[in-house]
């Protein structure tokens, strides 16, 4: 073996590094499980603990690097909503609201027909609103003028009544994407706020859609509130820190006199009685102490303690906020900041700020706000503002809805970068009433009750124009410019798609998904070492455990999210990965009946399975990347794992193996490659596979005409992926009817929903308001599924909305049908885009359409049984056939195992004409097919146990998924054997015979 060395150098390395990445996943449930045996089973403790180690230290790897919880926490293998419960939601930036904001929600009636019918049309395209807009009202009148519409006192600058429509139409477009990007900006804010562990958020590829990731929220009525609401943008006059101090000064003595009142009446309910635990309790630290003594350190501890406990007594508030001052003259820092507190006191500050007899300390007209942004780039300490009151009603006053522009700029000498900022006449009034008043000042801006900034004020400015200054860096200046933009255009966000995973759910799909995993693991353990002897089973083995290995520590490294679809993609990896052993350890075994050595058999071997095990990977993973380009959600992560263990099984398949071999060799042990029992199966076949190929066309046509048949009379069982909806997973407490649920929910819901049991429990389906877009209908119908629930007495009568949430309802998922089109659309370009890619990639390797068409065709034979089953047995078996996203992440991985097996089958096929090109085609093809069956049936059986063992053992939730995998395990063997060569072979002859009657 060539480059071992480097091989082994490779190999070690990837496996540091993995084994460095993991380390923060076994650091980071450490301290969970610390967290866990703090609370005792009080989860509001356990949040205290975990948030009061972010900052902490608690990883020094190998003393070169610390890490807090925080760090450890970014760095750890991040689990899917799925796995630990959670919320995914989907939200659309409604920007035809925005461009009403822009017109200054004008009345004309081409306006407003054109963005009803825009509205209409996006339901069925995937083109930009802008773009919608624009076709709609050239359609409604082709004479109109956009200009007239938008020629507002803002966008005078851009747009006059000379502007042609193509213009206007850029305009819109460039002013709604900067909408967006603040509403995805305005969304982050409050997310990275609202204290959610690894959130994630991105904008996805359709315009103006933002996906967010929460896991191990429960409370999803907040989250919606939080996520629909329309940003809140507001300037205050404030206070200086020297005016606040005094009032502070009494608060904390306030403060004080509370807890002294608190202890005593503390002290008068609990007796003075010393139990024996408490003198012995005393004695331990009476002689820790002295030992302390002794060692001559305990002074020092001691005092510090004292110390610290005095300062709390004395000081309760100082102890958590500090004052803006400097520590050594005393003196107070200009501005409107009063303190600063780390992000763990903050909660205990408000609480004592709020307190009715701690805030009548207070002027009336005094309130205070946190920035948003830290002071420190860990993300630890905040300042907290004083902010004047100036109105009678207690609101700010000016809001953003005076803002009509703002944007980065820079100072006069184009060096500093500053905030450029435009308000209507209204706002001028108030801004340059405010700026005069506030000379030398500081006026607060504020979005979403957080203190962005707080520039001062260096003199009165009218007419609305001003800039702020002072800023640290171009970004600063950019995401300020958001901020004040969004004052200008309301873009409320509505959520479009949205999937709930209750924590007890989520924690069955742990156990069930790691049950199915061992156990499909140690099946195919136990395989290879049966088929293959202990030498190059034990091989294959210790490949494949390392392949497992590399796989969890690549997903850590790339910060890849696992779902439970995620450790199908590995479960079944486990399975296809075993193909590669078994090409080589068959190709060896040829050799060596042929006559050679160990050592050269195990040379040629793998260098003549190369060509099979390359094309049958890479066909499988091009259906991977397809996978992963076109898919969303549940589908990306299994195709993330699929493509990460096709390459890592491929590296541990042909290199590690064959470093073990060489090790084995270099030893002079004696290397077998068969078991006594299995070496003569399936060996010396004879079958006439095309001489019997019109049976199996027959047979084949036979079902594909009962599918057919079945589409047209029982049809498909669309799950709320293609055809929209709500969908909600109920534990009851008792033994429920389906037929008693559906009842119940037929009148609240106006019509009977969809009811079907899943696993133990109910799944209820409705497409209830769905297209109702409001922001408070989801909790809406949440409620009304309640109500009818209880009304009928199938749950407890004095259940709240937050308990059937959190108690009963397992789970839910919303799909609206604009997104629904779209995921349509994506799965449909999946499918034929991999039969594309298929196609093209064997007509390229074998250089002959035939073999192409012959692979296509039977990948076609595949998908029509799969889903003929699907319809004929769904309402059937006892679970879901429904036809998701997840269905067609199984179909697409049918298709790439069954072109696996056919490329395999192809690739011996060219082989033997090209060893005996004076044989007869046909008895050449027989020969080919028959050598490989030994390889087919290994490589079919153990990835059928594999997920066989996922079906039995792996829950629920994904039974739906591994019966198509194993429906498309046995109808992909049969294809590759019986219809995808025998079409390629007829082909081929009859092509011949065309050619054949022109030459004559």
């Amino acid at each position: 073996m060539q480059n071992k060395g480097a091989v082994l150098t490779f190999a070690i390395l990837l496996a540091a590094v993995c084994l460095y990445q993991l380390s923060f996943t076994w650091v980071s449930n450490k301290v969970k499980d610390d967290a866990i045996e703090y609370a005792q089973g009080d989860e509001i403790k356990e949040f205290q603990y975990l948030d009061s180690m972010k900052s902490e230290v608690v990883y020094n790897f190998l003393g070169l690097k610390k890490f807090t919880y925080k760090d450890v926490q970014e760095l750890e293998l991040n689990l899917g909503l799925d796995l630990k419960g959670g919320m995914n939601v989907t939200l659309q930036v409604e920007v035809q609201d925005i461009i009403r904001a822009m017109s200054n929600y004008s009345d004309d009636e081409t306006f407003n027909a054109a963005l009803a019918l825009a509205t209409k049309n996006q339901q069925n395209s995937t083109k930009d609103f802008v773009a919608l807009f624009g076709e709609a009202f050239e359609e409604i009148d082709p004479n109109a003028k956009l200009a007239s519409v938008f020629n507002t006192l803002e966008l005078r600058d851009q747009i006059n009544f000379n502007t042609s429509n193509a213009d206007v139409l850029k305009i819109i477009d460039e002013q709604t994407k900067a909408g967006i990007a603040n509403a995805f900006n305005i969304i982050r804010t409050r997310i990275d706020r609202f204290g959610v562990a690894q959130p994630n958020i991105q904008n996805l590829q359709t315009s103006g859609r933002i996906l967010v990731e929460l896991p191990g929220v429960k409370d999803q009525n907040r989250v919606r509130s939080l996520l629909q609401g329309t940003a809140n943008l507001e300037f205050w006059e404030t206070y200086e820190n020297q005016e606040v101090y005094p009032y502070l000064a009494q608060a904390n003595e306030r403060i004080k006199e509370l807890e002294v009142l608190k202890q005593e009446k503390s002290g008068d309910e609990a007796t003075a009685e010393t139990t024996e635990a408490e003198t012995t309790a005393d004695e331990s630290e009476e002689n820790s102490l002295l030992s302390e003594l002794e060692a001559g350190a305990a002074d020092d501890t001691t005092a510090t303690l004292d110390n610290l406990a005095a300062y709390k007594e004395q000081f309760p508030l100082f102890a958590l906020l500090n004052p803006s001052a400097d520590q050594q003259t005393g003196q107070f820092y200009p501005g409107p900041a009063v303190g600063i507190a780390n992000a763990k006191d903050t909660a205990k500050i408000n609480s004592y700020l709020n307190n009715p007899q701690i805030k009548s300390v207070f002027p009336r007209d005094l309130k205070f706000a946190w920035t948003a942004k830290s002071m420190d780039e860990a993300g630890n300490f905040y300042r907290l503002i004083a902010l004047k009151v100036t109105t009678r009603d207690g609101k700010a006053p000016l809001d953003g809805g005076v803002i009509t522009d703002a944007r980065q700029d820079f100072d006069q000498f184009g060096t500093n970068p500053e905030v450029a900022m435009q308000m209507n006449a209204e706002g001028a009034k108030v801004w340059q009433r405010m700026t005069k008043e506030n000379v030398g000042k500081s006026i607060a801006i504020v979005l979403d009750g957080y203190v962005r900034s707080f520039p001062n004020v260096n003199g009165e400015i009218p007419g609305g124009r001003s800039s702020i200054s002072g800023l640290e860096s171009i970004e600063e200046a950019q995401d300020l410019a958001n901020v004040l933009k969004s004052g200008k255009m309301p873009a409320p966000a509505r959520i479009i798609q949205e999937d709930i995973v209750g924590p007890s759910l989520g924690q069955k799909a742990i156990n069930s998904g790691l049950l199915s995993f061992v156990i499909a693991f140690a099946l195919v353990l136990v395989y290879m070492l049966f088929f293959y002897s202990k030498n190059a089973g034990l091989a294959a083995n210790i490949a494949l455990v390392a392949n497992m290995f590399f796989i969890f520590g690549i997903l850590a490294s790339l910060g890849a999210v696992l779902t439970l679809p995620g450790i199908a993609g590995i479960v079944l990896t486990i399975g296809m990965s075993v193909d590669a052993n078994v090409l080589i350890y068959e190709r060896i075994q040829e050799e060596m009946r042929a006559g050679k050595g160990v050592k050269l058999a195990i040379a040629d071997g793998y260098k003549n399975a190369y060509s099979a095990i390359i094309d049958g990977q890479v066909t499988t993973l091009l259906t991977g990347i397809v996978l992963y380009l076109f898919g969303s959600g549940p589908i990306k992560g299994f195709a993330t794992t699929l493509i990460i263990g096709i390459l890592t099984s491929l590296f541990s398949a042909i290199f590690l193996t064959r470093l073990i071999f060489e090790w084995q060799l270099k030893k002079g042990g004696r290397i077998l490659f068969a078991s006594t029992a299995t070496e003569g199966w399936l060996r010396n076949m004879k079958i006439k596979f095309l001489e019997k190929r019109k049976m199996f066309y027959v047979i084949s046509g036979v079902f594909i005409l009962i599918s057919i048949g079945s589409f047209f009379v029982r049809g498909l069982d669309y799950g709320i992926d293609f055809k929209g909806g709500r969908s909600y997973i109920v534990e009851f407490q008792k033994d429920v009817e389906v037929g008693e649920v559906r009842a119940a929910l037929a009148d609240v819901f106006g019509a009977a929903p969809e009811v079907k049991t899943s696993g133990e429990d109910i799944k209820i389906t409705t497409d209830y308001r769905i297209e109702d877009r409001s922001e408070d209908v989801d909790n809406e119908v949440e409620a009304l599924l309640m109500k009818g629930l209880q009304d009928a007495d199938l749950i407890d009568q004095s259940v709240t909305l937050e308990e059937f949430t959190q108690d009963y309802q397992q789970s839910s998922q919303k799909v609206g049908p604009t997104i629904s089109d779209d995921i349509r659309k994506d799965a449909a370009i999946a499918i034929g885009f991999s039969l594309i890619i298929i196609f093209l990639y064997i007509l390229v390797r074998f250089r002959d359409w035939q073999y192409g068409l012959g692979a296509v065709a039977a990948l076609a034979h595949d998908s029509l049984i799969v889903l003929g089953i699907f319809s004929l047995l769904s309402g059937v078996l006892p679970f879901s056939l429904e036809i998701d996203q997840a269905f067609i992440a199984a179909i697409l991985t049918v298709l790439g195992y069954s072109i696996n097996d056919t490329v395999v089958v192809f690739d011996r096929i060219r082989e033997y004409l090209g060893l005996h090109p004076k044989r007869d085609r046909e008895e050449n093809v027989d020969a080919a097919l028959n050598s490989t069956l030994r390889r087919t049936f290994s490589t079919s059986l153990s990835t059928f146990v594999v997920l066989l063992a996922i079906f039995l053992f792996g829950g629920a939730t994904i039974r739906g998924f591994t019966f198509a995998l194993l429906v498309g395990v046995v109808v992909g063997t049969y294809s590759s054997l019986f219809i995808a060569t025998p079409i390629a072979h007829d082909t081929r002859n009859r092509v011949a015979k065309v050619v054949a009657k022109r030459k004559k």
